[in-house]
């Protein structure tokens, strides 16, 4: 991914600063590989900084569908400059996916690491995580819900919640995966983390401290769950504190009657 990231870093770096909007994003995508070593200006690092910030929030807020227009205004930027760092919205959304799939791995691996107790481990995990808002920006491959269509086929599905008329369940909201989501490295940044988070649910599974029923899917469901997108910090806080609460104690195996 780190390769990657100065791909596109680099790519911005030597965009034109006049000319069409069309030459600065070609220019921009076919001098990446030849300039990788190029640091960015100051002021370009910045406004990169500026783009990434808002493209987390807008994403987080209204999904990977949002337009490029809504990072640019967030950014305070014009939409130009938004593509002259990334020359297509494919772009943009697989560096927020990768980074937020980076990030949450490295959750996971910190609560297996720093946590003895099975159940603990899980917990913390599950905790830092909707409070990092990661949940909102899980890409589509990593969420896959074991539940078949009327086809009978599985489906990646984002992590945006809506009932389903007549189905009596929540289910998520299926929506076209980006082009950018088949790339090998977003498969390798997927695999680590389910790689992960599927220990933190063996040993929980193991010590009888959770329900022999959830699957990694179901653990990463209650992430994006239980990440809520409301107006106001405090209560979005708030709600997804309790939310969570109530959700840890769904995963907890009962003893037996």
């Amino acid at each position: 991914m780190h390769v990657q990231d100065s791909r596109w870093a680099s790519a911005s770096a030597v965009a034109p600063a006049g000319g069409a909007m069309g030459s600065a994003m070609s220019a921009g995508a076919g001098r990446g590989e030849s300039s990788r070593t190029t640091p960015l200006r100051v002021d370009a690092q910045r406004n990169l900084e500026h783009v990434l910030r808002a493209a987390r929030e807008v994403f987080g807020e209204l999904g990977y569908g949002a337009p490029m227009e809504d990072v640019a205004r967030r950014a305070r930027v014009g939409v130009g400059t938004v593509y002259r760092r990334f020359p297509s919205k494919d772009v943009l959304v697989r560096r927020i996916a990768e980074e937020e799939t980076s990030r949450l791995t490295d959750q996971a691996r910190a609560a297996l690491g720093q946590e003895d107790e099975p159940w603990s481990a899980l917990s913390r995990f599950l905790r830092t995580s909707v409070a990092s808002g990661a949940g909102r920006l899980l890409p589509p491959q990593v969420l896959r819900v074991g539940v078949a269509d009327e086809a009978g086929t599985d489906e990646a599905r984002v992590p945006q919640q809506r009932a389903q008329p007549g189905a009596g369940e929540l289910r998520l909201v299926s929506e076209p995966a980006p082009a950018a989501t088949a790339d090998p490295v977003d498969d390798a940044g997927a695999a680590a983390l389910l790689d992960v988070v599927g220990r933190l649910v063996e040993r929980a599974r193991a010590a009888g401290e959770l329900r022999p029923d959830v699957s990694v899917s179901d653990v990463l469901l209650v992430i994006a769950t239980a990440a809520p997108s409301l107006p106001d910090a405090a209560q979005q806080a708030a709600a997804s504190t309790r939310l969570l609460d109530i959700l840890l104690e769904g995963l907890r195996s009962r003893p037996q009657a």
